[in-house]
């Protein structure tokens, strides 16, 4: 059967969803996802289901730890991608023995001041649980309100990371040990919003975004799927989700979308889904 890298998997998602046919691709390193998944529910086996929001915080921890200690045994370094939003939350206080072999990059980042407390992740990160990250090699923006230059300035520090701090993958796309996402209720993932021009970009890893005000950056798609490990947490209610993210989950693991429609579908094929009884009760029997 033919196999493809997870980056090359959503090319050939969007092929699929385009009306296209694509040559079978080359192999690759990467853990291969067959062709006849394209598009298709999630596999039951990637979904995790956790009994509350505490319970799902310390299943995604646990997965940051094991991808650590694997990634460190093996090379001496660790390179993890976290976005903003809950995820945050599941990291609070944490300090972990490898902070000082890590590298931390953002999924997404506003364009504002890395100080602003109200809207830099960075800051954020910092008040929650990076102060205690000793040792943690963080890669920042520059902190200026311009995105594209933004953009471009973070993907140049990612290129000029080592191979040992920030693998790549055969088709020279970054390889993060472990990439930790979240999706909104419209299917964002990162900065990439449904309709953009932007979900379907692959010829960069950082994009810059004008949806909102101020713009933002955002890996992009093929760089999220290609990191080692995906993993997906949503759990609980919020202001900005006070009714949770049933709907946004089962949308994003088995309902009938493109990337273009709901973008969090283009990981379907790679991502680990950790959920809360909340969020997966809109979810088919099968998963439950």
């Amino acid at each position: 059967h033919p196999r493809s890298s997870r980056s090359e998997m959503l090319l050939l998602l969007h092929a699929a969803s385009q009306g296209l046919l694509l040559a079978p691709t080359a192999p690759s390193r990467c853990r291969p996802v067959r062709m006849a998944e394209m598009m298709a529910p999630a596999d039951t086996s990637l979904i995790q289901i956790e009994a509350d929001a505490d319970a799902v915080g310390k299943a995604v921890l646990a997965k940051v730890d094991l991808a650590a200690a694997k990634a460190i045994s093996e090379r001496g370094h660790f390179a993890l991608a976290i976005p903003g939003g809950s995820v945050l939350q599941m990291l609070k206080g944490s300090k972990p023995a490898w902070a000082d072999k890590c590298t931390l990059a953002y999924v997404n980042h506003k364009a504002v001041a890395m100080d602003d407390a109200e809207l830099a992740t960075h800051a954020k990160a910092g008040k929650l649980f990076l102060s205690g990250w000793k040792g943690c090699d963080t890669i920042v923006m520059d902190g200026t309100a311009d995105a594209p230059a933004e953009a471009a300035a973070y993907e140049a520090k990612l290129q000029a990371l080592p191979e040992d701090r920030l693998p790549r993958t055969a088709g020279g796309l970054p390889c993060f040990d472990i990439m930790l996402v979240g999706v909104g209720d419209d299917g964002h993932v990162g900065s990439l919003y449904p309709g953009r021009d932007e979900v379907l970009a692959t010829g960069s890893w950082v994009l810059s975004v004008a949806a909102k005000t101020p713009g933002s950056i955002s890996l992009s798609l093929p760089v999220m799927a290609a990191a080692k490990q995906v993993v997906i947490a949503a759990c609980g209610t919020s202001i900005k989700y006070p009714q949770g993210k049933s709907d946004a989950m089962r949308q994003a693991i088995e309902g009938e979308e493109n990337l273009s429609s709901f973008p969090a579908c283009g990981l379907r094929p790679v991502a680990t889904w950790v959920l809360d009884e909340a969020a997966a009760s809109k979810l088919s029997p099968e998963y439950r």
